[in-house]
């Protein structure tokens, strides 16, 4: 999720969680127990060879520790060796912008109700905007690329800065305060001035179809949504199909997905994810709705926990998934403490499907591949699989 301004993809310290999958928009958990719920069913085996972790944390809080001391910023010290290292989701957050993320997470921020990500050629890009906020209010929407935010340049900088700058600094993320922001869309270009605004996310919406279906669409795994998932499923009607939409989902909390994979299989594997070369898994909780016939839609912007979601249902044979191929963003992150308060969330693995397939720079094919009529499409597929739709 970067998020709500969101960076479709950030995180926080909680004590009791621990790793990140950072999913380019929001996410958060903790860096204290070195552990993501499921992982005390797993045994560590030994290391893998392969596991990235692109930067020593040691480093980085020297190279902070030792501006710092010279009277400069450490969080900007700390930033340059970040942007060095080549670690693409790799991030540095001062302690104001990472608790704004953390308060992203919960379902409110204040902000213009922009979702932001990195394309695949490096520039920053609207992921999607919140309905009734203050960028869909200006005519702003997905695929715009963002040029500049009150006159300054976008370019290639680091996702949750430009996050940071639509929120505002601290006297200028508050309710009412202007943004000037301008994109690039098409051939031409477009420059609005939106006014920040307190806002809340609805990132699970439930309707019914024609016939027995229920549509479930996941915008953001943020707090609480696995278990809006969960009631969606056990609330929709006897005998009906689901359609559940995680097109445009830029990831979120790695818990949530999980809540949600719960909703639908009945326990078993998740996904499997190292750090620093161990391994540990992710698990469904017993009892999943498995009867239901289930179709997924996907599409380029379906990121991280819900390619996670996305991957365990398809290798599960729970679902068929119609749509394109998502973004492929499959790597973990974990928050590292700073000092002066800043935290730094670096690479240090990847996921699997259960199927034991990479996520991270291939995405998930769809097993029917559909592309502006997706949703009339999965639709047809569900009322096949007798869904009712």
């Amino acid at each position: 999720m970067s998020g709500p301004e969101f960076v479709s993809p950030p995180r926080s310290l909680r004590r009791g969680a621990a790793l990140t999958l950072v999913f380019v928009s929001v996410l958060a958990t903790a860096a204290v127990t070195n552990s993501l719920p499921g992982d005390e069913q797993t045994p560590r085996p030994a290391r893998t060879r392969n596991a990235s972790t692109t930067i020593d944390s040691r480093k980085l809080a020297r190279a902070a520790s030792e501006a710092a001391a010279d009277g400069k910023s450490g969080t900007q010290a700390a930033e340059g060796v970040v942007s060095r290292s080549g670690d693409r989701w790799g991030a540095v957050y001062d302690r104001t912008d990472y608790q704004k993320f953390v308060d992203s997470l919960d379902g409110e921020y204040t902000g213009v109700g922009l979702w932001a990500r990195r394309g695949r050629d490096g520039r920053i890009e609207v992921a999607r905007v919140q309905p009734g906020g203050p960028a869909a209010r200006a005519g702003l929407r997905a695929g715009d690329l963002l040029r500049t935010i009150d006159g300054r340049q976008v370019g290639t900088r680091p996702v949750t800065d430009v996050i940071a700058q639509l929120r505002g600094g601290e006297s200028a993320s508050v309710p009412g305060t202007p943004v000037i922001v301008g994109v690039r869309r098409g051939t031409g270009t477009v420059t609005r001035t939106l006014h920040r605004a307190r806002l809340t996310t609805e990132p699970v919406t439930v309707a019914r179809l024609p016939g027995r279906a229920t549509l479930i669409k996941v915008t953001a795994f943020t707090k609480g949504s696995g278990a809006r998932v969960d009631r969606a499923v056990a609330s929709a009607p006897a005998g009906g199909g689901i359609l559940l939409d995680l097109r445009g989902n830029s990831g979120g909390l790695v818990a949530e997905a999980t809540t949600a994979a719960s909703a639908l299989l009945d326990g078993g594997l998740v996904a499997t994810y190292d750090v620093h070369g161990d391994q540990h898994a992710l698990y469904a909780r017993p009892g999943g709705d498995t009867g239901r016939p289930l179709v997924v839609l996907i599409d380029g912007g379906t990121m991280s926990a819900a390619e996670l979601l996305t991957g365990a249902l398809q290798d599960r044979g729970r679902a068929v998934t119609v749509g394109t191929r998502t973004f492929g963003k499959g790597s973990v992150q974990m928050p590292s403490a700073l000092p002066g308060g800043a935290v730094a969330e670096l690479t240090v693995g990847h996921y699997r499907t259960p199927a034991g397939r990479s996520v991270d720079g291939q995405g998930i094919s769809p097993d029917v591949t559909a592309g502006d009529r997706a949703e009339s499409r999965a639709e047809t597929v569900l009322s096949g699989l007798g869904g009712g739709a």
